[in-house]
């Protein structure tokens, strides 16, 4: 909400919503938002909205924006798009019934190191992509036991879901979008059952559940040829420095993307060659320029970075990869009648 605050000279933060009306109106209060609901449907409804932001449990991503699609709102989606391909699928098809504005977001697209990494992408400065490597392995980050993050009804699964999705839909992003056509995987709960590996994020439920995994490893491979590996945990013994990861192999050259940090790597006259890529001081930061984007695609028509199809082809992935870890076998990717 801050970010869209920060683009005031643009648009009007006219209401909030929360299940919790005291929760609202705090908000409404922290942010000089006139108006607070307990009720997201009412909100929608409201003559004065032209788009909404969603953030709520993934469960009930589909319905809400739907709904707000239906009523001719545009909408700014939190990860992943979908509790699963089934939800995305909807969705998908409320926004090209409808024409509206659905854009999912995914911050990571959106951060200075990323988007210097794209343009040399683009000019071809690392020539073919023929493999990625991305993950993030968290040593102790269980986020809130108990709650509906770590319910499979309410969230759809774990880190895969939670802290995966944002590295599946960056390194696609940067390999280009090639199309996935085959997924194998596997899963783990390793530490959540024994409630280990517990975070700081989030207050636990030690009356809930836990039925999602800590773990999770795939291998995705494009039509194109080219493949990725991804990893991610949020619970794991290993030496990590808890940092979001990618790395790009190219046939002219590389680059690697860790947390704040990143490099090209290339070879000249017989020698390894790197490169230090570094933020420039005063950026205004991904989530102020992904709001910026969100408003251009409302003001202007124009389809979204983070569109309905990317967030589609998220979900398309993670089911297969609970799919082939639950057969032990290779998931090929269904596009019929989607791409």
């Amino acid at each position: 909400m801050k970010e869209f605050g920060k683009l005031a000279d643009r648009c009007e933060i006219v209401a909030i919503a929360d299940v919790s009306g005291a929760l609202a109106e705090a908000r409404a209060k922290e942010f000089g938002v006139p108006n607070a609901l307990d009720n997201p449907e009412r909100l929608i409804a409201r003559d004065d909205v032209d788009a909404v932001v969603i953030g709520v449990p993934n469960k009930f991503h589909a319905d809400l924006a739907i709904l707000a699609l239906e009523s001719g709102k545009h909408v700014l989606l939190e990860k992943p798009m979908g509790l699963n391909a089934g939800h995305a699928k909807r969705i998908v098809r409320a926004q090209q019934k409808t024409g509206n504005v659905l854009m999912v977001s995914h911050q990571m697209r959106w951060e200075w190191l990323t988007q210097q990494v794209k343009d040399q992408v683009e000019k071809g400065a690392l020539g073919r992509i023929y493999s990625a490597k991305a993950g993030w392995f968290r040593r102790k980050g269980i986020p809130g036991w108990g709650t509906w993050f770590t319910r499979m009804d309410m969230s759809g699964g774990g880190p895969l879901i939670d802290i995966g999705v944002h590295m599946l839909d960056l390194t696609m992003h940067l390999m280009g979008d090639p199309k996935p056509v085959a997924v194998t995987g596997a899963v783990y709960a390793e530490f959540g059952p024994k409630r280990k590996g517990i975070g700081t994020w989030g207050t636990p439920n030690w009356n809930g559940i836990y039925d999602v995994e800590d773990f999770g490893t795939a291998l995705i491979r494009m039509e194109d040829g080219s493949t990725m590996t991804l990893e991610v945990s949020w619970a794991v013994h290993m030496d990590t420095d808890s940092q979001p990861f990618v790395h790009l192999l190219g046939s002219e050259g590389g680059a690697a993307l860790r947390g704040s940090k990143g490099k090209f790597l290339t070879e000249s006259f017989d020698r390894a060659m790197e490169v230090e890529l570094n933020t420039p001081s005063g950026d205004e930061g991904a989530r102020v320029r992904l709001s910026r984007h969100f408003l251009d695609c409302v003001e202007t028509g124009a389809m979204p970075l983070t569109s309905a199809m990317t967030g589609l082809t998220n979900n398309l992935i993670i089911d297969a990869i609970y799919e082939s870890s639950r057969t032990g076998r290779e998931v090929i990717l269904d596009w019929e009648g989607l791409r």
